[in-house]
């Protein structure tokens, strides 16, 4: 252990000390807390909570993406919860190259021509969505692949020239990103808990109630917050976690935790693997909360059952939107807009009810009638065809196919679990028997996958 090590510790140590033994605390208690300053949003802002926790382990660390329109709250309920923990160990970034990132938020050392950044028991907020080559290059850090990665980059000389050096990245923060672009990488995406702050009138008069009291007397405002009892509790409950300097979280009853996820899943997909690293780190940060009231060797804590059972709560909650890999606010997008939209009823020319099998998929310019129904806003057409549609699709959701009336327009058809079912036993049948007719009974757009 170095000196700076040795340092760092002795500081916690100090606080430690100074620090009396927290009771037990529930997430319901936590959520009292938080509802002081978010109103709503039960779900994001534990989970968020949680994820800043996790910092303060050695590798259990879980990275989050708000993923919404904007004014809808994305990037203040990880702002909010941030002031509770520690300034020093928070990292705010509106945005970043991935030059800049590497060569701001470390320290050189000239004798190797290496630039050290240690992000170790750090939180990073990134505002917006960073750079896309930044993301590429912070895919091993937010995978956990390896603790120590090394990056060529070039930097200018005095003389106008280019020289090279490498940047040293040490440790595993808890990453947050705050991005109103729906479009993202599929390899970005599978290292993410993707949320969505909720969207409805009642969150907004509660948010709108909110801003009047603190905007009338702002001194006021803050004098009572920072002075209210519980939130004081909680800022030192986790200065005490981070004093306890814990590194590893061990989960005995690894059996109980892999039959829970696997019941889960119908259908496994390569981002399950790393779907269940992420259950495994919202227990271990609820094991965190109350480590003085777990069995402990060291440094070395042991989650109980209660905090495998809290974890699966949780995650049950979320657990769709990351199989299906979409932005909660996208799949309400679906619910909300898209299946209202294809239930209605049909007529033929002759005012008879149209069976499903021969409905009319939906239009893009219902959609949008819908939205401005619903919401009370303008999605715009660009961002429907080009944000929204191809996600939910991707998703597989929906479908898209030529207007049979007007080929220039798509229209859109929900896929529904019987017409999965029905395409995917055709395509079996047609690939055990290898007959070329039943392969031409099916349509590569009739394919939801």
């Amino acid at each position: 252990m170095n000196l700076q090590s040795l340092t760092i510790k002795e500081e916690l140590d100090k606080i430690k000390d100074r620090i009396t033994l927290p009771e037990p605390i529930t997430l319901d208690q936590v959520r009292e807390v938080l509802d002081l300053t978010i109103k709503k949003d039960d779900g994001n802002k534990i989970i968020t909570f949680l994820a800043m926790l996790a910092a303060y382990t050695d590798n259990a660390q879980f990275n989050i993406s708000f993923n919404a329109p904007s004014s809808s709250g994305k990037s203040f309920i990880p702002l909010e919860i941030s002031h509770l923990f520690p300034q020093e160990d928070v990292m705010k970034l509106a945005g970043a190259s991935p030059t800049s990132f590497l060569h701001e938020t470390g320290v050189y050392k000239k004798e190797t021509n290496e630039h050290f950044i240690d992000l170790s028991r750090k939180i990073i907020i990134f505002l917006d969505m960073p750079h896309a080559t930044l993301l590429t290059k912070l895919r091993s850090l937010l995978s956990h692949d390896e603790k120590e990665t090394r990056h060529k980059i070039t930097d200018k000389t005095q003389k106008g020239g280019t020289k090279t050096k490498t940047a040293v990245v040490r440790g595993f923060p808890s990453v947050i990103f705050c991005s109103a672009n729906a479009k993202m990488d599929q390899q970005e995406m599978t290292r993410f808990l993707l949320l969505s702050p909720e969207i409805n009138q009642e969150k907004i008069f509660a948010g709108i109630h909110q801003s009047s009291r603190k905007e009338s007397d702002k001194k006021k405002y803050y004098k009572e917050l920072n002075e209210n009892p519980l939130r004081k509790a909680l800022i030192k409950r986790i200065q005490a976690i981070k004093a306890e300097g814990i590194d590893e979280i061990i989960i005995e009853n690894e059996k109980l935790v892999q039959d829970r996820f696997l019941a889960h899943i119908k259908n496994p997909q390569p981002r399950n693997q790393r779907d269940i690293k992420r259950i495994y780190s919202i227990i271990k940060s609820v094991t965190l909360l109350n480590v003085w009231h777990r069995k402990r060797e060291g440094s070395t804590v042991y989650a109980s059952e209660f905090d495998i059972d809290t974890g699966f709560e949780i995650w049950d909650k979320i657990s769709l939107f990351q199989e299906l890999e979409i932005s909660p606010y996208l799949y309400e997008f679906y619910q909300q807009i898209i299946l209202p939209l294809w239930n209605r009823d049909q007529v033929d020319e002759f005012g008879d009810p149209v069976p499903e099998e021969k409905k009319i998929g939906v239009t893009r310019q219902d959609m949008l009638k819908q939205y401005a129904h619903f919401y009370g806003g303008n999605l715009g057409m660009f961002r429907l065809r080009y944000d929204y549609l191809p996600n939910i699709e991707s998703a597989g959701l929906i479908f898209q196919e030529p207007d049979p009336n007007d080929r220039r327009q798509l229209l859109t058809y929900p896929t529904t679990a019987i017409r999965k079912l029905e395409q995917t036993e055709k395509i079996n049948s047609a690939y055990e028997s290898g007959v070329d007719s039943h392969v031409g009974e099916i349509k590569a757009e009739d394919v939801p996958f």
